[in-house]
């Protein structure tokens, strides 16, 4: 009988994608499922099958298969058992992809902890925030960030090095996992400011279900893909698009671990001949300005990206050097993916700059402020149909006549100038085609005559002056319209950004309100 990996078409996906389906993917039941039985024990069958490349900053490359996480994930939550941790304690992880990572996230999911992977570039205020909020009762980390969580009063801090690895070897390879489809699994912090601490989204054991509405018509992972995701863990789309769907499926999947380098990315996505890659925008663009694509060959049949919009210049980038066209994912780590294009599927043409069509059986609606559905072209608020009511997205966005969803900026990224109403996100791609702009962020800033005035923020690789500003501006009101360019220009030698890579337009706002200057050049 055929499953849903089986499948590629659009038409297919309409026509057999459904929950009863879904489960047919999976060893586990309504009632019971474990997220590491279904992503790494059910494939280990003694082959040495690779579960995970890694990719790390320093050069090296490390694979680990699905037998040796399955055995040190085994041992690892009988060492936890040992150590009275018990269904429903919190376990954080703040590692980079490695072996420890795997085993300890793994092994904790097997007993019922709830595993809370944490960034391994948090700050001391960062980290403090997620401890104080998740209250673990273990925190495991490297050598080098132990002295760091060690400053947190009431912490045990495990550090997971070759000597952990090695005291977990008197526990047997094998362990029967305890929890039921509805324990919870995983707290997922999403990436907001240290001031402002994002609630942590809990997912249970049986989200690595509905996972797979994403992975099959998302990011279109296949059995026989050669896959890679170079987002963190610790994120939502590196932990579950990443990690847990392709493996889930049987799939090898990528990641990078260290100080991100794009051209490091390039040369890992040329040796591990990767078919498959779902990145953030931000991680293309950064391939792209590095010049040097052309040094590497590539072997792509499906791309994806997620986090924003990518802008033209770098959409024209990926068509020359990777030959396939680049497919919106659009979710949030609340909602879940809910908008795809379907990657893979030769009757689903992708539109660039298009978010795409919902996934199988989701309604979702672009309404006025009323409520009422927008016309096709009409730019109004994204809203998701969930358990009887309409739910916002608090993004902007604009439906066309083939019923393909374009995204218009967040609702507060919105500027409003003289009664115009321009976005954000638009004057930033614009800026972006200049050849002489390398970053930007664009917001809106408080102006006596029209209410609001578009502020841009651009790091350079030319010169500040005022000619290059007038420049920039007739750029912009040439290829928008009169109005629509920034009044003011900052250049600025870096911007400031979200721990998922984006610009963040909030961190500009608030320094532009408390008039803190931005890192100049």
């Amino acid at each position: 009988m055929a499953r849903l990996t089986d499948y590629t078409s659009y038409a297919d996906a309409q026509a057999h994608a459904n929950s009863g389906a879904l489960w047919e993917l999976f060893d586990g039941d309504r009632e019971h499922i474990n997220i590491a039985h279904e992503a790494i024990t059910r494939h280990a069958d003694g082959s040495g099958r690779p579960a995970v490349r890694i990719a790390h900053a320093d050069g090296s490359d490390e694979i680990l298969s699905f037998d040796t996480i399955a055995a040190g994930a085994a041992r690892f939550a009988h060492w936890l058992d040992a150590n009275n941790v018990q269904q429903g304690d919190r376990i954080a992880f703040m590692l980079e992809p490695s072996l420890p990572f795997y085993v300890c996230l793994f092994g904790a999911m097997q007993t019922g902890a709830i595993s809370v992977p944490l960034f391994t570039l948090f700050g001391p205020d960062a980290l403090r925030l997620r401890i104080d909020d998740c209250k673990p009762t273990i925190l495991i980390t490297n050598q080098e960030k132990a002295a760091l969580a060690n400053e947190i009063a009431g912490l045990r801090v495990v550090v997971a090095d070759a000597s952990l690895l090695d005291e977990i070897t008197q526990y047997p390879a094998q362990y029967q996992p305890k929890t039921r489809a509805n324990d919870l699994a995983v707290f997922q912090y999403t990436s907001g400011t240290t001031r402002e601490l994002p609630a942590a989204v809990k997912h249970t054991h049986k989200a690595i279900v509905t996972l797979m509405y994403a992975a099959l018509y998302g990011t279109g992972i296949r059995p026989g893909d050669e896959y890679f995701c170079p987002s963190s863990p610790a994120w939502g789309h590196g932990l579950w698009h990443g990690t847990l769907a392709p493996l889930a499926l049987g799939v090898t999947t990528g990641t990078f671990a260290g100080r991100f380098d794009a051209v490091r990315l390039m040369k890992a996505l040329q040796d591990f001949k990767i078919t498959n890659m779902s990145a953030a925008a931000t991680h293309y663009r950064m391939m792209k300005n590095t010049g040097q694509a052309d040094k590497f060959t590539f072997h792509f049949k499906k791309l994806t990206f997620t986090g924003e919009p990518i802008d033209p210049a770098t959409l024209d980038f990926i068509d020359r050097y990777f030959k396939v066209p680049a497919c919106s994912m659009y979710g949030t780590t609340e909602i879940g993916v809910v908008l795809v294009n379907y990657p893979g599927a030769e009757d689903f043409v992708v539109k660039p700059g298009s978010l795409g069509k919902p996934i199988p059986g989701l309604k979702l609606e672009v309404q006025r402020a009323d409520g009422s559905p927008t016309e096709a072209g009409e730019v109004g608020e994204l809203k998701l149909w969930k358990k009887d009511h309409w739910e916002t997205t608090k993004d902007r966005a604009k439906l066309d006549e083939e019923g393909y969803l374009y995204h218009c900026g967040r609702a507060d990224d919105v500027i409003i100038s003289a009664g115009w109403t321009m976005s954000a996100v638009e004057i930033e791609h614009t800026m972006l085609k200049h050849d002489n702009v390398i970053e930007v962020g664009v917001i809106g800033v408080p102006d006596g005559t029209r209410g609001q005035v578009a502020k841009a923020f651009v790091v350079s690789n030319r010169e500040p002056s005022a000619e290059f500003i007038k420049e920039l501006q007739n750029f912009t009101r040439e290829k928008l319209s009169q109005h629509e360019f920034p009044r003011h220009i900052d250049f600025v030698s870096e911007l400031p950004k979200t721990q998922a890579g984006k610009v963040h337009r909030k961190v500009l706002r608030d320094r532009e309100a408390s008039n803190v200057p931005a890192a100049s050049i």
